[in-house]
């Protein structure tokens, strides 16, 4: 196994955040090294890679090196320049590791990044991951999201269910998996944005009670839907704008719907803006009121 020097497998986590560091730690768990990087970012996200317990090295030569496997877990909107920061260090390794990118891209999006390592000799993955970060603990080892893997590498990462990872192979091209991830995440999310722009309008004209009634007595699972996602989804709004780009990109007409996205897009950007800038304004207080009423 690459860089290990001991048979056990070494995998690279890219962008170890709340989602790339809980897949770590469960890869860790069951076995295998795993290796990570955190230069440049923020003292919470090195405190996140530390309660991992993830290797930390803060040098790609040295990740693509020693790496049978790189895992790239980030946000959609950087996705493309992860793979060509590695396309140099991949392209300098001895033994090329295969790169999975897992992230809530569109189709076109992981063809491109297909191509912007094909010259590197790596093998490529496209992956999508549906579910929340898999909780820690051996005993939780089959709890956790199902990650979705298509391309005619796919099957180079099927292995890894012996390490606790639910994967499902997908028959398809470079592009299936990420497909499946957006029109998954465009129905959830896009649901969320929904109920997010009603409510708050209804609020406005003080109907926000009427609203909530008349759901409970005709829409009960999405009243629950609602009041379970809206008030989690401020802290994430700001990780969803480029989702639901990708979203609109993925289904290309604006007949066809793409327009949705778009504006989910700007109203997650606003929500996220107001959470982080003025979290008691009108519209964030309105939802958190909808959603807390019984």
């Amino acid at each position: 196994m690459p860089g290990s020097g001991t048979g056990v497998e070494t995998i690279a986590i890219i962008g170890a955040g709340e989602m790339g560091s809980a897949v770590g730690r469960r890869l860790r768990e069951m076995g295998a090294r795993v290796i990570t990087e955190v230069k440049g970012r923020g003292a919470e996200s090195v405190a996140r890679v530390k309660r991992a317990g993830l290797e930390v090295i803060d040098d790609d030569d040295r990740l693509a090196q020693e790496a049978g496997i790189i895992l790239s877990i980030v946000p959609p909107g950087v996705a493309v320049e992860v793979a060509q920061r590695f396309r140099e260090p991949i392209g300098r390794a001895p033994i090329k590791p295969v790169f999975a990118d897992c992230n809530a891209i569109a189709p076109a999006t992981a063809r491109r990044i297909e191509s912007v390592l094909g010259s590197t000799g790596c093998r490529f993955v496209d992956a999508g991951i549906i579910g929340g970060p898999p909780p820690a603990g051996a005993e939780n080892s089959a709890k956790g999201p199902r990650i979705y893997i298509s391309g005619e590498n796919a099957h180079l990462l099927e292995h890894l269910r012996r390490y606790g990872l639910d994967i499902a192979t997908i028959d398809g091209a470079v592009g299936a998996a990420s497909g499946l991830k957006l029109a998954y995440a465009g129905i959830t999310k896009g649901l969320t944005a929904l109920g997010t722009a009603m409510i708050a309008r209804a609020a406005r004209d003080g109907l926000a009670q009427a609203l909530r009634d008349e759901l409970g007595r005709s829409q009960p699972d999405l009243l629950a839907r609602f009041e379970r996602f809206i008030p989690t989804m401020f802290a994430k709004a700001g990780r969803w704008v480029a989702e639901m780009e990708e979203i609109a990109g993925f289904i290309a007409s604006e007949n066809d719907g793409g327009m949705i996205y778009t504006g989910a897009a700007r109203l997650y950007e606003q929500v996220a803006a107001e959470f982080k800038e003025e979290p008691g304004s009108e519209r964030l207080t309105a939802l958190s009121k909808f959603c807390k009423s019984r």
